[in-house]
């Protein structure tokens, strides 16, 4: 036997597994999981979009969905705190529900036993699921989740469960809130991604899209959204704080107002709500401590500095805790940020290159 003839065909045999290896690695691992898989098993805060079927009010929305403070629709839809019950939506309006859901592993996450709704007459599973909820579940999955044996039966003041799409899971290693989006007619992957701040392959992945031709108007699209940087100690009663960009929340008995802003770096920031608190007798305190005697969400600014008195979370013993923040005001040198991106593409430079030479060799081989 020729040494290396013997030599050479080892090697060839080790390329071809090493190339079978690498195909069934990148099949795999870009294999797209179920929409609002549940990888972990928790509860969390999720948003829905709901299109209405015809004209209704706020109230009308709140009781269908059983939310329980109003406030949590208007800041979800940033609406004013001043905005009535019987502020009137017209058909075909999108408006975002907030709703708590519960993961559980290894399943699809859904609402948290809300809504209940109860049956009317003439009422059916499929007009239920497709006209009531505007196709937020379908008639199969309200069946399954009210162990319903025969969906033709059903009757009136029979209460059913719901089921609402959602997800409590990390995104890349970030807490995000999962958003049901309803995808309009003539959208984009790569359009929606541009409007959540997020990217088309994360949308791809998490909805098990292996293309973007493959979006569905009408689909409920699973769009995580970034929440806003908090000061929230994760002792607090509201830990984790989650507000996505473009809303706001009442937290601390509805004490502080919290709003998400992208353009203010991804901060949240917190002031007083100027409304009664939902517990207690009135609202506390929300001085920092310092010299400055800053109240929660004022700021004061000296050379290179910023120092803003910021919510931490609250306490059954009715506190409030606040933190002064500190911010740099002065341009930052940009000499870093340019070796570290230099060394990135330097980096996946080196990985493309090795890249094409396995492929190359799979190829001949």
């Amino acid at each position: 036997m020729d040494y290396r003839s013997s030599r050479a065909g080892a090697l060839l045999r080790g390329l071809s597994l090493v190339c079978s290896v690498g195909v069934l690695f990148v099949i795999f691992s870009s294999a797209a999981a179920e929409p609002f898989q549940c990888n972990s098993s928790g509860t969390c805060d999720a948003l829905v979009d709901y299109v209405l079927p015809n004209s209704t009010t706020l109230s009308r929305i709140q009781t269908l969905f059983n939310v329980k403070n109003l406030t949590s629709i208007l800041g979800a839809n940033n609406l004013p705190l001043s905005t009535p019950p019987q502020r009137t939506f017209p058909a075909n309006q999108t408006v975002k529900i907030p709703f708590p859901c519960i993961c559980t592993k290894g399943a699809t996450g859904k609402s948290n036993k809300l809504p209940i709704y109860t049956v009317v007459p003439n009422d059916g599973l499929y007009h239920i699921a497709a006209e009531v909820f505007s196709g937020l579940a379908t008639f199969q999955q309200i069946q399954a989740a009210n162990n319903i044996s025969n969906a033709n039966l059903i009757y009136v003041g029979q209460k059913l469960w719901i089921p609402l799409p959602c997800s409590c899971d990390q995104v890349d290693g970030q807490m995000v809130v999962h958003y049901g989006y309803a995808v309009p007619a003539r959208s984009s992957v790569d359009g929606i991604a541009q409007q959540y701040n997020t990217t088309a392959d994360v949308l791809l992945r998490l909805n098990g899209l292996a293309s973007p031709n493959d979006l569905k108007a009408g689909a409920i699209l699973d769009v995580p959204l970034k929440a806003c940087a908090s000061m929230v100690s994760n002792t607090s009663l509201d830990y984790p704080l989650l507000v996505p960009n473009g809303t706001y929340t009442l937290t601390a008995t509805n004490c502080v107002k919290c709003n998400c802003d992208a353009a203010n770096n991804w901060t949240l920031n917190c002031e007083p709500s100027q409304t009664k608190s939902s517990v207690w007798s009135s609202c506390p305190s929300m001085q920092c401590q310092g010299t400055d005697n800053l109240y929660l969400g004022n700021t004061t600014s000296s050379s290179c500095s910023r120092s803003t008195c910021a919510y931490a979370g609250y306490y059954n013993n009715r506190t409030i805790s606040t933190t002064t923040a500190l911010d740099s005001t002065c341009p930052a040198s940009d000499n870093n940020s340019s070796a570290m991106s230099m060394q990135g593409s330097w980096k996946r430079n080196l990985w493309l290159f090795v890249l094409v030479q396995v492929l190359v060799l799979c190829v001949w081989i």
